[in-house]
């Protein structure tokens, strides 16, 4: 079982920027693929990106693409997404997820295991 806390939400005007963390706790947080999910009030999940366990992979979005970076640092158990030039439609419940693979995955079902979230806003 591997237990994952997101936390760095919060407000910030449009155009503004914010790092999220995920740290995972339980059993070893090697060989596990990880992603960032988001969900705003009515519609579904959506993935924000992903990256592999080597950090030799990632992936993001067109939608988020040149704004949103993920990165690990294995060491610390620890998945960060910074978030650039963040606009008012990024608003949404920010979700961390771990996958029993090596490699990074872009669809929900993919994954295993789910952190509470954190809600990030951006105010026009």
């Amino acid at each position: 079982q591997v237990q994952l806390v997101e936390s760095g939400g919060g407000l910030v005007q449009a155009g503004g920027s914010l790092r999220l963390s995920c740290a995972a706790s339980g059993r070893t947080f090697g060989g596990y693929g990880m992603g960032w999910f988001r969900q705003a009030p009515g519609k579904g999940r959506e993935a924000v990106a992903a990256i592999s366990w080597s950090r030799g992979s990632t992936w993001t979005p067109n939608s988020v693409k040149g704004r949103f970076t993920i990165s690990r640092d294995n060491a610390k158990s620890t998945v960060y997404l910074q978030m650039n030039n963040l606009e008012p439609e990024d608003t949404a419940v920010y979700y961390c997820a771990a996958r029993r693979t090596v490699l990074l995955g872009a669809a929900a079902q993919q994954y295993d295991y789910w952190g509470q979230g954190t809600q990030v806003t951006v105010a026009s």
